[in-house]
């Protein structure tokens, strides 16, 4: 997947990348990877099933399973496409959210995506009682928190890894959606591996929830703008005292990058913006 430059940035494989919690993640991964195949090279497989996610293990209270899956893997492959997913979509959402709210995001992607999994298991245990390993919940829950924030961003996508297709953010989260969705319900049809399709559901129902509902009541978002790459100097928006605007403005506001982007405000709509990231920051 590529995404188109913005003044001079890139968002996608091909921007310059610098060490951040992403990154951090990724390098998680790889490690416990090479851990897990090292336990298996020595025999020492019956260990990788304390960390493994499975009902069994939530039976016998191990409930740090929840958090250790996400860091495992079941083989390079997988290790590769969960990492270039959050590389991709991770690192944007880092930069618009912040590292804290970043890393809340991602493990409670991640928790609620074993949770999801977990109780399908319980209902249909003849297709999804294996254990699960993968970051994949928390990749899901980033391609809907980039989707929520940036619902018009235009990414390119290559089907079988050749076939270019354009497409909306929002469209992404809603194909995604209906895969995930598909594959639980018929999961002889959409196995595709033992895809583990309700980790994945929980995934972006959390990304979805956390945008929607945590995020946007309690913080304007500290977000860094997409520009076109030629575009006139804007003039700057005016300076809005905070008494000047409602919490219903604030809302207003909000609404409209979730439908529209930041790219759609008014200059009267950044002024809110700002105004109510400073009145926020004083309390």
């Amino acid at each position: 997947m590529r995404q188109p430059e913005f003044g001079g940035q890139r968002w996608g494989p091909g921007f310059r990348l610098h060490w951040s919690w992403t990154m951090t993640l990724v390098a998680a991964y790889v490690v416990v990877f090479l851990a897990q195949q090292t336990a298996e090279h020595f025999g020492r497989f019956d260990l990788l099933g304390y960390f493994m996610l499975s009902t069994q293990g939530l039976a016998h209270g191990y409930v740090w399973q929840l958090v250790t899956y996400q860091f495992m893997h079941g083989g390079w492959l997988h290790l590769i496409l969960n990492c270039w997913a959050i590389v991709v979509f991770g690192s944007v959402v880092e930069r618009l959210l912040g590292a804290p709210r970043y890393l809340a995001l991602t493990l409670s992607s991640g928790i609620v995506g074993g949770v999801f999994q977990m109780v399908v298991a319980m209902v249909w245990p003849g297709y999804f009682g294996g254990p699960v390993v993968g970051a994949s919940a928390c990749a899901f829950g980033m391609v809907a928190a980039f989707a929520m924030m940036l619902p018009e961003q235009e990414l390119t996508m290559l089907i079988f890894f050749v076939i270019p297709v354009r497409m909306r953010a929002r469209t992404l989260l809603l194909v995604s959606l209906v895969i995930a969705l598909m594959g639980v319900i018929f999961p002889n049809l959409l196995s595709l591996g033992n895809v583990a399709n309700a980790a994945h559901l929980g995934g972006m129902a959390m990304g979805w929830f956390y945008i929607k509902k945590i995020v946007r009541n309690r913080v304007v978002l500290g977000v860094v703008e997409e520009e076109p790459a030629y575009r006139a100097e804007p003039a700057p928006p005016p300076k809005l005292p905070a008494e000047e605007f409602e919490d219903a403005d604030v809302d207003m506001v909000l609404d409209k990058i979730s439908a529209r982007g930041i790219h759609s405000l008014t200059s009267r709509e950044r002024a809110i913006l700002e105004a109510a990231r400073k009145r926020m920051a004083r309390r």
